[in-house]
């Protein structure tokens, strides 16, 4: 090696040291060597790495013809950062318990399954302008068996429709809450311009919710981009809040900034990685004879319809019903042929036996309210072979008082599914046959 290599070894060898020791704590210890000329394209987008390093890595150095990157760590949220905005919609919903719901870009309806549980919901309904993937998403917002079994209090409707958040339709009138969740970061400028009008102008629910990336947190990943190949403009909390504030304004709305996704620490002012806005309507919403009178401009095309097994449809009503007594009597008459053999032993004649116990083998406990009205009931009690629960004893649990308010509204009900005394004021059931 000639002397002027040498020292061109010397000097590359005291410039990586330099860097190396001018790094600043919890960078990367790995580094790669990236020829200044480099070009790639991710995401339809060409990179320039001149023009990534100037942005997002001055002060470091470069080394002949090579710039020495560090590899940036990975930002991970837990939760998930998309599940953290599901979960401050969810929040919302139990705080404000809204009956009717818009999610406006649905996309594969994870939002729509989080909140569906809620007992304050009557209809939700779901807009994305991607038909495919909101039509595939029928099997996650289907009911299961066990909502059969035990159903809502309430009527719940869930519609997926087909169109665009910009489009006006009738069908969504009068709603508690519509919530655009990364929506309007994919409208170009002519999309983004009706927006506003279309919901908060022609809409007008009582309660709006936006979130979209905020810029401000996007040097902390690893590439500055737009975080999707889709997204037509990202900004920052100013831009946000400068838009925000100025809808709000002109369609009398409160707005209240938040967000969810936490700087790392040490990251500065650089804002949640996701910016939400929470507007609420001033004054009144529109009355129900305002909003029949709107009603009649459909664009909107339905993918999936699906209504909800409740208490309000008198056959579900009936089922749940028999299934619960039907529950309650065959765990009395457990605990009665366990206290049998024990009465046998030491004597007894076993005719009647008391399930103040309360407990079932695998069943709920009981506050001392519930207990006391279930004790001053008719016990159960046996006749030859069979045990007799009577209806007002069923009646007093907790469960079966959900699903009926009488006697005589529970005999009707059941009458056709669970057999009854002569006299129809108790479940019987067979000693010897485990089905009442």
């Amino acid at each position: 090696m000639d002397s002027g290599s040498r020292a061109d070894a010397e000097t590359l060898g005291r410039e990586k040291s330099r860097l190396k020791a001018s790094r600043r704590p919890g960078e990367h210890d790995l580094f790669r060597q990236l020829p200044l000329g480099t070009r790639w394209r991710a995401g339809g987008v060409l990179y320039d790495l001149k023009h990534f390093l100037f942005v997002n890595f001055q002060g470091h150095g470069v080394v002949g013809g090579h710039f020495d990157l560090p590899v940036k760590k990975a930002i991970n949220f837990s939760p998930p950062l998309y599940r953290q905005r599901y979960s401050f919609v969810n929040d919302l919903v139990n705080q404000h318990k809204p009956k009717k719901v818009a999610d406006l870009g649905c996309g594969n309806a994870s939002l729509i399954q989080m909140i569906k549980s809620h007992s304050c919901l009557e209809l939700i309904v779901g807009v994305d302008i991607n038909k495919d993937k909101i039509g595939s998403q029928r099997c996650r917002l289907s009911p299961f068996s066990g909502e059969y079994l035990s159903p809502r209090d309430l009527n719940l409707s869930i519609i997926l429709y087909h169109g665009s958040a910009v489009e006006r339709d009738s069908r969504l009138l009068g709603f508690d809450l519509v919530t655009c969740i990364e929506l309007i970061e994919h409208l170009d400028s002519e999309d983004l311009a009706r927006f506003p009008d279309v919901v908060f102008g022609y809409l007008s629910p009582a309660m709006v919710v936006i979130s979209t990336p905020n810029s401000d947190f996007n040097p902390l990943f690893p590439a500055v981009t737009l975080r999707d190949s889709d997204h037509k403009f990202e900004w920052n909390r100013k831009q946000f809040q400068t838009w925000a504030s100025g809808v709000a304004d002109f369609y009398n709305y409160s707005v209240e900034f938040t967000g969810v996704g936490e700087p790392p620490e040490g990251a500065g002012n650089v804002g949640y990685c996701t910016q939400i806005g929470v507007f609420r309507k001033i004054g009144a919403p529109a009355t129900e004879s305002c909003v029949a009178e709107q009603c009649g401009q459909h664009v909107y095309k339905i993918v999936y319809s699906v209504s909800y097994p409740s208490l309000q449809q008198k056959e579900i009503r009936k089922l749940a019903l028999a299934n619960e007594v039907s529950r309650q009597v065959q765990s009395m008459r457990q605990r009665y042929v366990s206290s049998l053999r024990i009465l046998r032993r030491g004597g007894g004649d076993g005719h009647r036996v008391s399930d103040t116990g309360l407990v079932p083998f695998s069943g709920p406990v009981f506050t001392e309210l519930e207990k006391r009205k279930i004790e001053k009931s008719p016990e159960p009690f046996r006749f030859g072979n069979k045990l007799y629960v009577p209806l007002e004893r069923l009646l007093a649990y907790p469960k079966v008082n959900r699903l009926c308010d009488s006697v005589d509204t529970m005999r009707a009900l059941i009458a056709d599914t669970v057999r009854l005394s002569r006299d129809g004021s108790a479940v019987k059931v067979d000693l010897r046959d485990a089905s009442p």
